[in-house]
Formats: C-alpha cells, sequence, structure tokens
C-alpha cells in the first residue's frame, strides 16, 4: 500500500468535507425517494465505499428521505459483476445499468448530495427495497 498517496487522499478530502460541511444549509435541493444523485461520498476507511474522482463523488439512491436535511442511501457502482453477488442489485438508468449496492448503505445530510443524475422506476425501487430489507434475514 501507497502510505503516502493514501494520506493524501485523506487530506484532500478532509478539506472539501469542511468545506460541505460549513454549507448553510442544502440550497433548496428538493430529494424524493426513488431519485440518484451524485454525492460527495468522501475517502472512507477499509472496505466503505469511497467517492470518485476530484470531488470524491459517486451516484446514491435515496431510499428515504428523512427530512429536507438528512435521507437514507444505497451507493451506486457501473462495476456489476459477473456472477452477481447477493449485495448488488441492477437499475436501469438513463446512461445504462447500474449496480445498487445493498450492503452499503448509510445515512447522507443534504449537504452532500451534488446535483440530481436520475429516477429509478418504481419496480426497480421496490426490488431494492425487498432486497435491502432481506439482507437482515428475517426469521
Amino acid at each position: 500500500m501507497d502510505f503516502q498517496g493514501e494520506a493524501e487522499k485523506f487530506i484532500e478530502w478532509t478539506k472539501k468535507k469542511v468545506r460541505h460541511h460549513i454549507k448553510e444549509e442544502n440550497n433548496g435541493k428538493y430529494f424524493r425517494e426513488k431519485e440518484v444523485w451524485w454525492a460527495a461520498m468522501g475517502k472512507n476507511i477499509g472496505f466503505e465505499i469511497d467517492g470518485k474522482n476530484d470531488l470524491f463523488e459517486r451516484p446514491v439512491l435515496i431510499l428515504q428521505a428523512y427530512s429536507k436535511e438528512t435521507c437514507f442511501i444505497l451507493p451506486l457502482s457501473s462495476r456489476i459483476k459477473d456472477p452477481l453477488p447477493w449485495y448488488q442489485k441492477v437499475v436501469r438508468l438513463k446512461n445504462g445499468d447500474s449496480a445498487v449496492i445493498i450492503n452499503q448503505g448509510r445515512i447522507l445530510s443534504s449537504k452532500r448530495l451534488l446535483r440530481k443524475h436520475d429516477i429509478v422506476s418504481t419496480e426497480d425501487y421496490n426490488r431494492i427495497i425487498d432486497a435491502f430489507v432481506g439482507q437482515f434475514g428475517r426469521k
């Protein structure tokens, strides 16, 4: 592992995170369930899913809007594995298929939301909800 390179990525993300944190509000962003947004996910630890590129961003599916400040999201990936693992569910978006990563859900501040990208179908959304709840193995 390149310690110096990883440390530099964490430092760069920390600078960007401070900027997101000090925003006064969510700048009038209105988000709803089923929407896909680009979000500043950051540089994370271990196997937590990271953002990409200079903005440390990644598309996310809004699973539940709690308030105008917070929502529960599932990150998306353009890398669809073959065979499809249990934690990936494919959805069709305007720019092609993406995999929703159901085991990486988290609460997100609306300050991290950058721009709306798409919306998933009700059928796909319901299938994702079922898979998300199903991962907890109700008995």
